[in-house]
């Protein structure tokens, strides 16, 4: 069987076709395309469409449709899948010299991107899409209920690990009248961070989590627990459980695998979220075990494609405004992130967590906030 004949049997799978006439059907600009991505699997497949040699009017669904059928887990490319588990076995690839490259390589590529791109505070994670139609109310209503969830009261001082440019710390010091401490490895967000929280009681700092050692009565960490890593997972527990005070709320949001893994997909690594994991159930469980106690897990990952999709409408509608700073192989490996990002969340194969976790339990028991 051909290359091109192998590509489609696979793709029927999914019922997807080459050429064919459906809003997620391929259409193949280049015909060696098959035979790349059968020899480079998923980053294959990601490249070859930075490089223009197909298209998809919906990729969101495409991927939705290869990840609902678990095309996904019937293809793989072995070879490349064997050598990243040992190169993760092998290499802490969130240590302390390498955690700055996320934010270099990603948060740094351009603060207009992210403005034009984000809601109107630059939230750059899952919006909380309840009792809200717009980007800029979902995202609203997600800082509300982090703060309402961690009992948020003026004059408390917060930690904020992986602040990003500050919304959070923003809202918060506005809002309940609390002090912030903002961390983040991204020199953009933190130049940003400042300017937009001038004024306020926030203190934005570029630094890693692990040298954190002052006390806090409440710590939240949105969309940041993705970089650290299964090895430092431990690790990053045991410097909540040091930093929080006894009667203390932590606030844990983050995107997560329904499997428990030490890789990522190899073109999301290279080329979106290098040394980048997403945590399971069992291996966040497994962290805090013996340091918190579990007060509430709330699961809204379908939001997230809301939001994705949110994103990639005011990316394409403000390219214009930025495209002079890159080219059209950003654009397209943009567009491949945002709404391959889109179908894993609408397949169910991510997830997204908010976890709240105390040091001792709740006086008269925690009460859900939904």
């Amino acid at each position: 069987m051909d290359a091109k004949k192998l590509v489609q049997k696979y793709l029927t799978l999914a019922d997807i076709q080459i050429n064919g006439k459906r809003l997620w059907d391929i259409q193949v600009h280049n015909p060696k395309l098959y035979t790349r991505v059968l020899a480079g699997g998923s980053l294959a497949l990601g490249e070859s469409y930075m490089d223009g040699w197909w298209d998809c009017k919906a990729l969101d669904e495409f991927f939705y449709r290869i990840l609902k059928s678990r095309l996904d887990k019937k293809v793989k490319d072995w070879k490349q899948l064997i050598a990243s588990v040992i190169k993760a076995k092998i290499v802490n690839l969130q240590s302390r010299t390498k955690a700055y490259e996320i934010g270099k390589r990603h948060y740094d590529i351009g603060n207009d991107l992210y403005k034009n791109m984000l809601d109107k505070r630059m939230v750059y994670s899952c919006g909380y899409w309840k009792n809200a139609k717009i980007l800029d109310k979902a995202q609203e209503v997600k800082l509300d209920l982090i703060c309402k969830k961690l009992g948020l009261k003026p004059g408390m001082k917060i930690l904020d690990i992986g602040c990003g440019w500050g919304s959070l710390a923003k809202y918060a010091a506005e809002k309940y009248k609390v002090k912030v401490v903002g961390i983040t490895i991204s020199r953009e967000q933190a130049k940003l961070a400042r300017e937009m929280c001038k004024g306020l009681s926030v203190e934005i700092r570029l630094q890693d989590y692990r040298k954190l050692r002052e006390k806090f009565d409440r710590i939240v960490s949105v969309g940041m627990f993705e970089h650290v890593g299964y090895k430092n997972y431990k690790t990053y527990m045991e410097v909540v459980s040091r930093c929080l005070k006894p009667n203390g709320l932590f606030l844990l949001h983050t995107i997560a695998g329904n499997t428990s893994a030490k890789t990522t997909d190899p073109w999301i690594s290279k080329y979106i979220f290098p040394n980048s994991m997403l945590p399971s159930a069992k291996q966040i469980t497994t962290a805090y075990e013996g340091l918190f106690i579990l007060e509430d897990w709330h699961s809204f990952g379908i939001d997230y494609d809301k939001t994705l999709m949110a994103w990639y409408k005011n990316f394409t509608k403000t390219w214009s405004k930025i495209k002079k700073d890159y080219d059209t192989r950003f654009y397209r490996m943009w567009e491949y992130y945002l709404l391959a990002c889109a179908g894993t969340f609408r397949s169910g194969d991510n997830q997204l967590w908010q976890i709240v976790l105390s040091k001792g339990g709740v006086k008269n028991g925690y009460k859900s906030i939904r």
